[in-house]
């Protein structure tokens, strides 16, 4: 049978999602706990891969598996083996046509940045901080640029194995409350990097160090030495993930729970 789960995770401790040799990953935590559960091996893929010191709140994958266990086992059962950082939300049996990764439609990012003088500490090392003003507003003006399809290869990373860099984009917003800017990104897919790179150039956008437009020209030169900096990975966030309605799986929670603080919506 195949089950999916939803997972949320803060990814300061570990070497990003992938299992790695002699590296602390978050699919070989998952993975642990699960085998521990069905006392056999078990083996995960996910919806998307984040990096190392990147968080998420709703990351779902799916494995096979022939243990006979109810839902409310899974969940328990795999939390009572993972550690404190690392939680299963929900354990849905799914059709064998289901995949994490291929059945995905969307998924949705965010990236939190800090804008003030004080460094963080109860946010430390769960978003960027930047403590020269930022020009919120101009980075949104910016970041309509990059909705709809366009070829994002000024915004992959070097060793990105993606077949190709194409992506459609379905919302770019910047936001701000409180001195906290968000920018939420949805896209059918994306390329390694990709969001901290957007949000790389309108960290430089909003510092005025270039006009808006040059979000719409970096995405044309096709070039990631072209693209400015990668931005740091702690303010990023895999927020939600889309499937079709047939799979009926548990939706993410409206809100956020980094962002509750500050109003913002995680999924419209």
């Amino acid at each position: 049978m195949r089950i999916a789960l939803g997972i949320e995770y803060d990814g300061s401790a570990y070497n990003g999602w992938q299992r790695q040799h002699g590296a602390r990953t978050v699919q070989a935590e998952i993975e642990a706990a699960l085998s521990q559960v069905a006392n056999q091996a078990i083996t995960v893929h996910c919806a998307g891969r984040t990096d190392s010191g990147v968080h998420a709140l709703y990351q779902v994958v799916h494995f096979d598996t022939v243990a006979e266990r109810g839902a409310r086992s899974w969940v328990l059962g795999a939390n009572s083996n993972l550690p404190p950082d690392v939680a299963v939300l929900w354990a849905r049996r799914v059709p064998a046509s289901f995949h994490a990764r291929f059945s995905a439609t969307s998924r949705l990012y965010h990236y939190l940045i800090l804008n003030r003088q004080a460094r963080p500490g109860q946010w430390h090392g769960k978003v960027t901080w930047e403590c020269r003003p930022l020009d919120w507003a101009v980075m949104a003006s910016a970041a309509r640029y990059w909705l709809g399809e366009h070829d994002f290869s000024s915004f992959r990373a070097q060793g990105c194995q993606a077949r190709h860099p194409v992506r459609t984009v379905l919302q770019c917003e910047v936001v701000e409350r409180d001195g906290l800017i968000v920018l939420s990104v949805e896209a059918n897919a994306f390329l390694q990097h990709m969001v901290r790179n957007l949000a790389g150039v309108l960290l430089d956008i909003g510092m005025g160090r270039h006009p808006p437009e040059w979000a719409r020209d970096v995405l044309e030169y096709r070039a990631r030495e072209r693209g400015g900096v990668t931005a740091p990975p702690h303010g990023l966030y895999l927020s939600a993930v889309r499937y079709p309605a047939e799979f009926a799986l548990p939706a993410p929670s409206p809100t956020v729970p980094v962002l509750a603080a500050y109003g913002g919506q995680a999924w419209a």
